[in-house]
């Protein structure tokens, strides 16, 4: 069968590459090109920002109600079409359907719809006083730039372009080339629901030539990334030349602290595994550090194994899979390396630590077995590096301050969750440890309206409810004598 050819979304229409060139992109779970994506370049790019420039002030003049009723028709574009799209977003990216199809397309919905009506809810400000009134104008940047990356595709692409769109601006945006095939789905549901040419623009490519260009574009005031902090840091130094807007988030290696008094019910628990493993441990959320206090540890590590154990490596098409493949071979190689390399600073593989083959279709796709590790010092790179893999640090701990400064003994800054039944010791060790993101007795439970992002390396800026609409905009205060 021939592959499937993407194509970029410039002014309104599907537009091959400027360069003529594609991109393979594979299938991992079968480790077989299935699409090309094109592989554009600076060119492509400058067509993006000029159609997104003179889109610019007809889209900002319209009212937000009617900016709302766009971002509504998108979500009930993708919402028809879940099923289709969870299958999609799996073969692009190795995670299991029913994975894809419980919280990447959903999440995808519900990111444009409650932009569409936080954007017509956002109240505007104004200060009196016997000498004047003060009213402070949000207004949008312009042209702004997103750049998504390839573990949540479509759930962190519209994460992005949501609140852009909403607070008036028009966009180019760069999905990642490894799992370029729901964005361009979305460049579809644009087209087809009528979203006027030049207001949103998906330009695909590699992040050196297309990301780039969109960063260093004079025309783009403002860029918002997820990815690597690598990455985030160039963005940062070539927007920094512009004084340009940039919101950043990026790696984290976030500890899950359990502490002896928690209820370790079979739900807790079960949680605690999702937060190492859900999408193969490629989310950078994942609790990779597990840090539980001694008096429990032995206990804890045998129901814990006996449940990581259970989970099921195979075909994401599976039902009853609960990983898939990782997102592409290099990537597999890095994971595998990374597991060496713990063994050889002294760790102890527990349980994993090895390839999968799942047979059939997935015979040469890229699996790996949940892993867990034991007996590695805080300070070793296994526990100060991100792995983005199914790969969890086993860690004990004697006394709150040491759990605390082991959660704190790493560069990283983005989420941690505590599980304890003292209330007053989630307080405390919550405002005490350096991550953007503190769960208690749960993890990935979100609401939308709360700010998101890390500190240290995991990030600058937040995303999420009036953080993002206050990114996406310039507050321009009036003073008006009385």
């Amino acid at each position: 069968m021939e592959n499937l050819t993407l194509a970029n979304l410039v002014d309104g229409e599907l537009r091959e590459p400027g360069t003529g060139a594609y991109l393979d992109v594979f299938e991992p779970a079968a480790g077989k090109v299935y699409a090309r994506c094109p592989d554009s370049d600076a060119d492509d790019v400058e067509a993006a920002v000029a159609a997104a420039g003179r889109a610019a002030p007809a889209w900002a003049a319209l009212p937000a109600g009617e900016r709302a009723k766009h971002l509504h028709r998108l979500a009930d574009a993708i919402e028809a079409r879940l099923d289709e799209l969870a299958r999609e977003e799996s073969r692009d990216s190795g995670k299991p359907v029913k994975l894809a199809r419980s919280v990447d397309i959903p999440r995808a919905v519900a990111n444009l719809r409650f932009f569409a009506e936080a954007i017509t809810q956002w109240p505007g400000e104004s200060h009196v006083d016997a000498r004047a009134i003060n009213i402070t104008l949000r207004q949008p940047l312009g042209v702004v730039g997103c750049i998504s990356p390839w573990n949540l595709p479509l759930y962190l692409f519209t994460w992005k372009i949501a609140p852009a769109l909403a607070a008036g601006n028009t966009v180019v945006a760069k999905p990642s080339e490894i799992t370029p095939f729901t964005a361009f789905r979305l460049s579809e549901f644009a087209i087809e629901c009528g979203l006027p040419p030049g207001v949103l623009n998906i330009v695909h490519g590699l992040g050196p030539k297309v990301g780039q260009a969109i960063v260093e574009h004079p025309k783009v005031k403002a860029v918002s990334f997820t990815g690597s902090t690598r990455t985030g840091a160039f963005i940062a130094e070539a927007a920094a030349k512009q004084f340009k807007k940039v919101s950043l988030e990026m790696g984290g290696k976030n500890p899950a602290i359990v502490f002896a008094d928690t209820d370790l019910n079979d739900a807790n628990l079960d949680t605690i595994v999702r937060s190492g493993f859900s999408n193969q441990g490629e989310i950078c959320l994942c609790g990779s550090r597990l840090l539980v206090e001694r008096s429990i540890h032995d206990d804890f590590k045998r129901r814990y194994l006996e449940k990581v154990n259970a989970l099921r490596v195979s075909d994401p098409n599976d039902a009853t899979s609960d990983l898939g493949a990782l997102v592409s071979k290099p990537h597999f190689e890095k994971v595998m390396g990374c597991i060496e390399r713990a063994r050889q600073e002294g760790g102890k593989v527990l349980t994993g630590g090895n390839a999968v083959n799942p047979g059939g279709r997935c015979a040469d796709g890229w699996f790996v077995a949940p892993t867990v590790i034991e007996g590695l010092s805080q300070d070793c790179a296994t526990n100060r590096e991100e792995i983005f893999g199914p790969v969890v640090t086993l860690i004990p701990f004697d006394s709150e301050d040491e759990a605390i400064a082991i959660a704190n003994g790493t560069d990283y800054g983005l989420a941690a969750s505590l599980w304890t039944r003292d209330l007053a010791r989630a307080h405390r060790v919550a405002e005490r440890i350096d991550f953007g993101i503190v769960w208690v007795n749960c993890w990935m439970l979100r609401d939308l309206r709360t700010p998101f992002g890390g500190v240290k390396h995991s990030g600058m800026g937040r995303e999420g409810g009036a953080d993002a609409l206050r990114f996406f905009t310039e507050p321009k205060n009036v003073c008006i004598a009385r």
